[in-house]
């Protein structure tokens, strides 16, 4: 595999490869020293063109632990300010020799071109509506810790369904390791032909609160949209929101489960953010080995290093 633009670029086994491989890079992140050598000599660019925290921030340090070398970029100082084209930012890029870029864009297909202007593997980190493979590979990771396997599982995903490209890669990445997922909103945020999508769809959240192992809250992303698709916040969580008094009708064990960054009080109340099926620690922290995971089969599985609890 060259590069990362899509889950349907992993499949099923990919997805569990990647798995893996992150059980024994989180060995790694629980050592005193957690660094290993298996991408030394390799630089892999951080090209974000978009704001984000959690995904830099944990592909950085993914990167760091393996040994290779980091290369920042930041739009807001940057030549895109001066009207830079992506093109000749990626050119630019690419002419200092990196092995790896990682992209994030709010605009849907731009990882994708990216990966036909360089020599670079590209890895998505999110693009517009799209997809965002990496947050689905750790959320499988997440479920896979917690309760063991995917496969079979009740997979309730809420909100904003509509403008989220985590929903897109997840749902992929989900039904591909055999879980039923169904996706809970208002019509107004679901997307086009979501009647072609493998789910279920239902316009009522209390409905199908008490059928699912995990419900996986969306946030209201009201930077993408044009229009008011909804009354208000205060009405959003009067109808979708994951009250307390909600949450009382989980199956016991029931992960909650949400991207980041979260609304409090809007998708997932503040209580049930802070309570024991709550794993949005747990995914930030995962988000770290399964980013290691993707960076080494990308840049490091033909180099002869081998990943830490293996044998040759």
């Amino acid at each position: 595999m060259r590069h990362l633009l899509s889950v349907d670029d992993l499949g099923a086994e990919g997805i569990e490869e990647v798995c893996r491989l992150a059980d024994h890079f989180t060995e790694v992140s629980q050592r005193p020293i957690p660094k290993v050598p298996a991408l030394r000599g390799k630089t892999v660019a951080m090209m974000f063109c978009e704001d984000s925290t959690r995904t830099r921030l944990s592909f950085e340090m993914a990167a760091r632990r393996l040994s290779a070398d980091v290369m920042g970029f930041s739009v807001s100082s940057s030549s895109v300010n001066k009207g830079e084209s992506i093109r000749d930012t990626v050119d630019t890029l690419s002419a200092m020799g990196p092995d790896a870029i990682v992209v994030r864009h709010r605009s849907a297909g731009v990882p994708q071109q990216t990966a036909a202007w360089t020599d670079a593997s590209v890895i998505n980190a999110g693009d517009g509506w799209h997809e965002h493979p990496t947050q689905a590979l750790l959320d499988c990771y997440t479920i896979r810790q917690r309760l063991g396997t995917a496969a079979g599982r009740r997979i309730l995903i809420v909100g904003d369904v509509k403008h989220s490209r985590v929903a897109r890669s997840c749902v992929t990445a989900f039904t591909a390791l055999g879980a039923k997922v169904t996706l809970a909103a208002p019509p107004t945020l679901l997307p086009p032909a979501v009647e072609t999508w493998p789910v279920d769809v239902s316009f009522s959240l209390d409905a199908v609160l008490g059928d699912c192992d995990v419900v996986y809250g969306l946030r209201m992303q009201s930077e993408r949209q044009a229009e008011a698709l909804v009354p208000s916040l205060r009405e959003y969580t009067a109808q979708w929101g994951l009250t307390a008094a909600r949450a009382d009708h989980l199956p016991p064990g029931a992960l909650v489960m949400h991207p980041g960054p979260v609304n409090r009080g809007v998708e997932i109340a503040s209580e049930v953010l802070d309570g024991p099926n709550a794993t949005l620690v747990e995914q930030v922290r995962h988000g770290v080995a399964v980013r290691m995971a993707v960076l080494y089969l990308l840049l490091g599985a033909d180099s002869g290093q081998i990943p830490p609890g293996e044998t040759p």
